[in-house]
């Protein structure tokens, strides 16, 4: 007799108590956002990503990004959270998931009702951004009516700084504080089910 891989699934979830999610990209694809590195389809082909030392240096690589991700090319603005996502957040409103680890920036598991000290971003979050330097968080909303009306995004209006979306660009550090809670984590649980995720991105 061949066994049925959904209720063996269903008996790890079942007899299991600690357990802890990694998600990648693929978990939101039914929701609308593409991949970024699949074939024909990945934002990566469509569109050269911006380095950090280039975004720190270039005032126009600066303007680049904030274009980007203000004319919704990314398909970030207005996806909701899909099936994947909300049965997760189930799981860990019944106590049986401690924390999602995510590759992904969507803020879709908060979303779908996951706690913000459950979800640990690997690479930050793109619903908002901070000062580089003091880390003073803006909103999406209002950095978009300066930039309609400017085309750039002004420094820091505390320090001065460069502000930029929540996210880790290529080439800049991964966060340490959200790398230690994850291995905390992964340490700490007694199943982890990673989906959507080809588990190839160094570090994550």
């Amino acid at each position: 007799m061949h066994s049925d891989p959904l209720e063996d699934f269903s008996e790890l979830v079942r007899n299991h108590q600690k357990i802890v999610f990694f998600t990648g990209a693929g978990i939101s694809t039914e929701s609308g956002i593409p991949d970024f590195r699949s074939q024909g389809t990945g934002i990566w082909e469509k569109m050269k990503p911006i380095y950090f030392e280039e975004f720190l240096k270039s005032e126009d690589a600066r303007s680049e990004q904030w274009r980007r991700k203000f004319s919704g090319e990314m398909k970030l603005e207005g996806a909701a959270p899909n099936n994947g996502h909300l049965a997760i957040a189930r799981l860990v409103e019944q106590g049986k998931c401690r924390a999602v680890i995510t590759q992904n920036v969507d803020n879709l598991h908060q979303n779908a009702g996951v706690p913000d000290e459950q979800v640990i971003e690997l690479h930050g979050n793109a619903s908002y951004a901070t000062c580089l330097s003091c880390e003073m968080r803006y909103e999406l909303g209002d950095l978009k009516q300066q930039f309609q009306q400017h085309e750039r995004i002004d420094p820091c209006s505390r320090c001065g700084g460069i502000i930029k979306t929540a996210t880790i660009s290529f080439g800049q550090a991964m966060p340490e504080a959200a790398m230690r809670r994850a291995q905390e984590a992964t340490e700490g649980c007694d199943l982890m089910i990673a989906t959507g995720s080809t588990l190839l991105v160094y570090p994550a």
